[in-house]
């Protein structure tokens, strides 16, 4: 697998929480915050995967109702 470089701008303040989040688990604030994104990744793929179960599993009658788009909390991701 290739790796890419992406570069954040963020203010002090949110890095040093970050960083102290970080150290609490021993991690450098870069494997941190690429630990996070992927979790948050497996938690949108997980969801998804969710939703399509629920309409391979619902009845006729439900499935024309379930097929619309569900809404986040939150919002459209």
């Amino acid at each position: 697998m290739t790796s890419k470089v992406l570069s954040l701008r963020m203010d002090s303040d949110l890095f040093d929480r970050l960083h102290a989040h970080a150290a609490k688990r021993g991690m450098s604030v870069q494997d941190y915050v690429v630990r996070a994104l992927v979790r948050d990744d497996f938690d949108e793929r997980l969801q998804t995967s969710v939703e399509e179960t629920e309409r391979f599993h619902a009845s006729p009658a439900l499935r024309g109702r379930l097929r619309s788009p569900a809404r986040r909390p939150g919002g459209p991701r």
